[in-house]
């Protein structure tokens, strides 16, 4: 289990503490796949990355003569291409509610993890109350179920746990009577193997 850094027909173009290429490489640590892993910094992005993404962004996965751009594209594309373990229901039911879990927090909670790191300090004030406030509010659902919503770690969690991970970054606190449960299923996802092989260094060193 892990990210396997060889040589392989696989080239994931990742930032270094970005949530979204976060999410992907947990995906690949996951699943074990065989990647390359290219780490890229926002001032000197590799020449041929504009070449593969009309974006020139990251987080970038190549496979063969496959190139995507769209974290969760990438993730669900990862699940099928590399069925074990599964890291979506099998029922369609299930499947579809767990997408929609994971474009709510798309939606919701990343947009106010970006606008904490880049915004101006009145707007990045409002975020950082408001994702705090909300997860304080999801707390509860984790303690009749180990993982978002499941009993099985999904790729809900993937997207989730680059989040939580990020907390102490972005200067939030968490009132530990209040969000027990929460805390519990971090300590859960952090203490995954597969999770700690998706860290980067400069992720590693957020929580040092």
């Amino acid at each position: 289990m892990g990210v396997v850094a060889k040589r392989s027909s696989m080239i994931f173009y990742s930032g270094s503490d970005d949530h979204f290429s976060h999410r992907v490489r947990i995906v690949l640590a996951e699943k074990g796949v065989a990647v390359d892993i290219v780490d890229v910094l926002d001032e000197k992005p590799p020449e041929e990355l504009a070449d593969l993404n009309p974006y020139n962004s990251v987080p970038t996965l190549l496979d063969r003569d496959l190139v995507l751009y769209e974290s969760k594209v990438m993730m669900e594309y990862l699940d099928e291409r590399f069925p074990h373990p599964p890291l979506l229901p099998v029922y369609p039911v299930a499947r579809a509610q767990s997408r929609l879990w994971m474009h709510r927090i798309e939606r919701e909670w990343c947009p106010m993890v970006d606008q904490i790191r880049s915004g101006g300090k009145k707007e990045a004030d409002k975020a950082r109350k408001e994702l705090r406030e909300s997860l304080i509010g999801i707390s509860p659902i984790f303690e009749d179920m180990p993982y978002f919503m499941s009993e099985e770690f999904t790729l809900v969690d993937c997207c989730l746990a680059p989040v939580l991970w990020r907390l102490p970054e972005l200067n939030i606190e968490l009132p530990e009577k209040q969000v027990k449960p929460l805390l519990a299923y971090m300590s859960r996802v952090f203490e995954r193997e597969a999770f700690k092989a998706s860290l980067s260094e400069r992720e590693k060193e957020m929580r040092a």
